[in-house]
């Protein structure tokens, strides 16, 4: 007796050690999935800043281009006067919203300003030396504690010399107005590292010193940890509290305005999706566990009871005047077991589909994650796109989201409608139904093992005798058995056919190593797989076996002449004639 306790104290032990490396590999497994979309997520919201910031100065650099050529600058070559000129400038700047705006000589010499206050010399400014190399010049400047960025725009001579060159001067802080404070934290730098412009004002001229710091305008340096995970750059830091502590490291060049993008996406929701999916898995690997403990525990009941039982009537017959007194009891007590054995056989039945719903538990959560994380996608797309007036877009996010929304309540109902207990007694069934039903459920677990499905459903229903979820449970674990058998078949094919007649004819066939005791397929606990494995007791074809039998059908499992299995259901055809 001391040594069965310790025995199933250490067996004990070992499931829950099995359940807590199990829920950290699906935390892990989670994590990595969950990052992913939050860095989908991020990239996009990091292009858009990257866009608009583009946009935004795009107007200005065609203000340069435009007004270079401007016959009141040209005229200033030949003594135009230059107080229509600035003027004019002045208007052109308020209009477009440009800080400043000149026109200079080749030589560097002020001709016209809308700012009489800047400096009139632009001999050696980098985006005049430019422009006069004929090309677009662009250059990023601090004057006083403001930011600018200058574009520099040649106007060609009827020689073909760049005659003049016009200035426009840009206010950064202005084009930060808009978005400064949005979600998640952006900043882009310049050649040298510098935070020039940013959505957190804290972060401005702040500069990546090394590996794992980071440099304040004052010189002090603060740590930064990068992780890296899957691909993916993972900064902790603590010099900011503007900015996540855990955040995904995210850039994008901008070779247009010599620029680099960075964004700091917060990696806690991945977290917490990740905890909650290890969490659910735990509870489930746990409720599995205790149900299959409670069945041991009344299996071992019944084994003890049933030999008592033999003792005790083995004790009593020697006396013939108690022999009447005895089989009557003994009668009495094996129907009281036999009535405990169906409860105990009904409640196997039941421990078995929420078995399979555990082995499935793990690709259940990634198919409703990758809806959420659509639908959370195309929402943030559709407000995107609302908000730059583009309503036919939106309209398409909001449809997918549609779409995803319907996918998930299948997934739910089809799950909810396998894990409820059956009590109702045998009844017409549409036999295609209950088979796609079955399909669907086990899709999940097929696209793991790589099996491809030949199933086409009947055109009309087949009505035969049966309980939807008890059949369902039927082919759910042919179609498992099969995929597990097939996990290192080169070939990975299930055939699933429907032979209408008397009786009706199911048949799986797939392409494994086949079944090597045919006779002993449907024995208790007799199974192929791996000891200790995780992937089964061998009770699943003995719970079908006495499933079919109870609503009449039988089912039998042979070798396939050219390789594979072959597993036949017999169901009886549901008469209306005889019913009645």
């Amino acid at each position: 007796m001391r040594l069965w306790l310790s025995s199933r104290s250490a067996l004990i032990g070992l499931y829950l050690a099995a359940v807590v490396v199990l829920s950290a590999g699906v935390w892990v497994y989670g994590y990595v999935q969950a990052l992913d979309q939050v860095a989908a997520r991020g990239r996009s919201d990091l292009e858009l800043a990257a866009d608009r910031l583009v946009t935004q100065l795009q107007r200005y650099r065609e203000f340069a281009v435009l007004m270079a050529r401007h016959p009141m600058l040209e005229a200033l070559h030949t003594g135009g006067d230059r107080a229509l000129a600035d003027a004019m400038l002045l208007g052109a700047a308020d209009m477009t919203g440009t800080m400043t705006a000149l026109y200079a000589d080749p030589q560097g010499h002020v001709l016209a300003s809308s700012n009489p206050a800047v400096p009139q010399d632009l001999a050696e400014s980098p985006e005049f030396r430019r422009g006069l190399e004929g090309a677009l010049g662009v250059a990023l400047g601090l004057h006083d504690g403001q930011r600018t960025i200058s574009f520099a725009a040649p106007n060609f001579g009827p020689d073909g010399k760049v005659c003049g060159v016009l200035v426009a001067v840009v206010d950064v802080a202005a084009l930060e107005m808009d978005w400064r404070g949005t979600l998640p934290p952006v900043y882009f730098t310049d050649a040298g590292g510098r935070v020039f412009i940013t959505n957190r004002s804290e972060l401005l001229f702040w500069k990546r010193a090394g590996q794992g710091a980071m440099m304040a305008p004052d010189g002090a340096r603060y740590g930064v940890t990068p992780q890296y995970l899957a691909g993916n750059e993972i900064w902790q830091q603590g010099w900011s509290p503007y900015v996540p502590e855990r955040a995904l490291y995210l850039t994008t060049p901008l070779p247009v305005i010599g620029m680099e993008g960075v964004a700091l996406v917060d990696v806690a929701p991945a977290r917490r999706l990740a905890i909650l999916q290890a969490e659910v898995v735990a509870a489930v690997c746990l409720f599995m566990g205790a149900l299959l403990f409670f069945a041991t525990e009344r299996r071992r009941t019944l084994s003890l009871a049933n030999a008592v039982l033999e003792a005790r009537v083995s004790a009593r017959t020697r006396a013939l005047s108690e022999t009447n007194e005895a089989l009557r009891r003994e009668v009495l007590e094996r129907e009281e077991a036999e009535e405990a054995l169906r409860r105990a056989q009904a409640d196997l039945v039941q421990a078995g589909k929420l078995s399979a719903l555990g082995q499935m538990s793990a690709g259940i959560s990634h198919e409703l994650n990758q809806p959420l994380m659509a639908i959370r996608s195309y929402a943030e797309n559709g407000v995107a796109f609302l908000q730059r007036e583009r309503p036919e877009k939106a309209g398409e996010a909001l449809g997918r989201i549609s779409d995803m929304a319907q996918r998930m309540a299948r997934i739910i109902r089809n799950l909810r409608a396998f894990a409820r207990q059956e009590s109702a007694p045998v009844t017409r069934l549409d036999l295609g139904a209950v088979l796609q039903t079955a399909v669907e459920l086990t899709e999940t677990r097929r696209e793991q093992a790589g099996v491809e499905l030949v199933w086409k459903r009947p055109a009309a229903p087949i009505w035969v005798r049966g309980g939807e979820v008890r059949l369902g449970q039927i082919f759910v674990n042919l179609i498992t058995n099969a995929a597990d058998a097939m996990e290192g078949a080169m070939q990975r094919r299930l055939e699933i056919e429907v032979v209408a007649g008397a009786p009706v004819l199911v048949t799986f066939r797939d392409t494994g190593p086949g079944i090597a005791e045919p006779e002993r397929i449907f024995d208790p606990f007799y199974t192929t797989k791996a000891v200790g494995g995780g992937e089964g007791m061998g009770l699943g074809l003995s719970i079908s076996y006495g499933l079919v039998q109870s609503f009449g059908g039988t089912i039998s499992g042979t070798n396939a002449p050219d390789g594979g299995a072959v597993f036949t259901v017999e169901l009886e055809v549901w008469d209306e004639e005889a019913v009645a």
